[in-house]
């Protein structure tokens, strides 16, 4: 039985995952910066932790003792045109999604690395592969957790910690519902919003898994317990197909693809 501390179980797909991993077993460490989110999951223990706060990031640490894996799923997103931004808000995404994850990296580290043994699941998304219309900054997030974990990967697979990456498509969560947006209400990008969403829909069609956060647990799950040797873990009937089509085609190529399956003519 392993200890698993899991950033962000207040919804969605930390609830999930903290869920399916106290089914197969394990003493799952929940956690909110709401702890009061969590009074009714049974789970081994539950604690407060603010990915944003230095402090409380090592006060759930040392409270926690031992971590044998360490699911870091606490994330927001935003949904804007790069124009409209607001780039505090975009310093503000940066801090929870890239350093607030690195925070709770830096500090489980140790611990492992000193046995020689855990395991770093860290949860990206499809949109930090390839990047979209109004997704530009959060994808800007994924994609640099994305290079995080993949040099971490290469530095401490010789000390027997591993590293996951679980990269979803698209999953119906209170994530969607909790994303800030910015610039969408007026001219120029009002219309654009409108048609991507058209297009989100037709490419959330493809995916035939049941689109909600049940099945990402599952595979933050299995990664947790490695049950394939490997880095990447997609997550989706959607991401599956993007990621094919992506690795056969220059970028030209792949752009027209888009726009033809999607029916996009902005």
């Amino acid at each position: 039985m392993s200890r698993v501390l899991i950033t962000g179980c207040s919804t969605g797909i930390g609830r999930a995952t903290a869920i399916e991993l106290h089914k197969r077993g394990h003493a799952v460490i929940a956690t909110a910066r709401r702890p009061e989110t969590l009074d009714e999951l049974d789970v081994a223990e539950k604690l407060r932790l603010d990915v944003d706060d230095q402090r409380s990031v090592d006060e759930a640490v040392a409270n926690a003792g031992r971590i044998d894996a360490l699911v870091n799923n606490a994330g927001w997103g935003m949904h804007s045109p790069v124009e409209k931004t607001p780039l505090d808000e975009v310093r503000r995404m940066f801090e929870t999604n890239v350093i607030g994850a690195t925070r709770m990296m830096q500090a489980v580290l140790p611990q492992m690395r000193e046995r020689g043994s855990g395991v770093i699941v860290n949860v990206t998304s499809l949109a930090g592969l390839v990047s979209s219309p109004l997704r530009g900054f959060y994808s800007a997030t994924k994609h640099a957790l994305e290079a995080i974990s993949e040099a971490l990967h290469y530095e401490i697979g010789h000390f027997g910690v591993r590293v996951a990456l679980v990269e979803p498509g698209g999953f119906q969560t209170a994530f969607g519902e909790n994303r800030k947006a910015f610039g969408l209400d007026e001219a120029p990008y009002d219309e654009l919003d409108k048609i991507w969403d058209a297009a989100e829909a037709r490419l959330m069609d493809t995916n035939e898994a049941q689109p909600t956060g049940e099945v990402v647990a599952q595979t933050i799950a299995d990664a947790v317990e490695g049950r394939e040797d490997k880095l990447r873990w997609l997550v989706g009937d959607d991401a599956t197909l993007v990621m094919s089509v992506r690795n056969q085609m220059n970028d030209e190529e792949f752009e027209a693809t888009m726009r033809e399956t999607l029916k996009l003519d902005w």
